[in-house]
């Protein structure tokens, strides 16, 4: 089993940068594959970014792309995504989850792949 646990959030104006981390602990002898998803009240969970279990192939939404940046600590099991120029329409709770993968160059984007999530960490900007 393996626990995966975000910390980070919070509250940020418009244009403003905030720094989301997400640490697995556990079973993380094999390798995993990270995600960021996040979610509104009323809508499905929105894939934001993926990395493989070596920290390469980052991999980005396109409504983050350019802003947002996926990165890995592998021996630390740790996977950060910071965010930069955010907007208000970024305001979700962000999602950390982890999957094995079967290469180093996996990374994977629909949220019914992964295996293990978080609880989320709650993200606000304000206008």
């Amino acid at each position: 089993q393996v626990q995966v646990v975000e910390s980070g959030g919070g509250l940020v104006q418009a244009g403003g940068s905030l720094r989301v981390s997400c640490a697995a602990s556990g079973r993380t002898n094999r390798n995993y594959a990270m995600g960021w998803f996040r979610q509104t009240p009323g809508k499905e969970r929105e894939f934001v970014a993926a990395i493989g279990w070596t920290g390469g192939n980052p991999y980005y939404a396109d409504s983050v792309k350019g802003r947002f940046t996926i990165s890995r600590e592998y021996a630390k099991n740790t996977v950060y995504l910071q965010m930069d120029s955010l907007k208000p329409e970024d305001t979700a709770v962000y999602y950390c989850a982890a999957t094995p993968a079967h290469s180093s160059g996996y990374v994977y984007v629909r949220a019914i792949i992964y295996n293990y999530w978080g609880q989320g960490t709650q993200v606000t900007v304000s206008s």
